[in-house]
């Protein structure tokens, strides 16, 4: 089996409908969704080496995750209207529901964390901070192109998701989240499903 075809030794690389730059924003994007797919394997193999049995759930969450990322990656690889897009608005209502299930376990704060506190919580956090750069990356690519746009809203809740995920790992572990000392309040006692009506579409929310 080979894995190096040579069609891309020019700079060059193929979506689906059409070939572009390997610099080309729709390239950029969904290589930094699969870039962060990477560091959610990454947490993985991190909750197996700490215990399997205490993460048995968020393993199996993020596996699933792992496998729509790749379907949020195909579908920001296609040139408008080349087939139908593979993300839905279910699979984002799902990551809300998994947001919700993970916060009831970590104590409420009202302002920023730091990122951090145990190595499965840290790893998680550096998978926020990635998937928010694919979004960003998904946002200018709409600048440009048509996507699906539920792919785009699935980075958005996945990012809230991970900073759950982080959370709900530190709270497992009795582990306290260190709160951003000068910073403002910022989680009041407005539902997350509000907040996170009003923040849809809104790169960096």
């Amino acid at each position: 089996m080979k894995i190096y075809t040579r069609r891309g030794d020019e700079g060059q690389t193929a979506v689906i409908g059409a070939r572009v730059s390997k610099d080309d924003v729709r390239v950029e994007a969904y290589g930094t969704v699969d870039e962060a797919n990477s560091f959610v394997g990454d947490a993985i193999a991190r909750m197996r080496e700490r215990d399997g049995q205490k993460y048995s759930d968020l393993i199996e969450v993020l596996t699933q995750i792992q496998q729509e990322l790749f379907d949020v990656g195909s579908d920001l690889a296609v040139v408008k209207g080349k087939r139908p897009y593979k993300i839905t608005a279910e699979h984002v209502d799902r990551l809300e529901e998994w947001v919700d299930r993970c916060l009831q376990e970590a104590p409420s704060v009202k302002k920023f964390i730091l990122p951090g506190g145990t190595p499965v919580a840290s790893s998680l956090h550096i998978c926020r901070t990635v998937v928010r750069r694919a979004e960003r990356r998904a946002v200018t690519l709409t600048l440009n192109d048509e996507i699906n746009h539920e792919a785009r809203r699935y980075l958005n809740r996945l990012s809230d998701l991970f900073f759950a995920l982080a959370r709900a790992a530190n709270a497992r572990e009795k582990i306290e989240d260190i709160q951003y000392e000068r910073g403002r309040e910022v989680f009041r006692n407005r539902s997350r499903r509000e907040t996170r009506r009003r923040d849809d579409g809104l790169p960096g929310s």
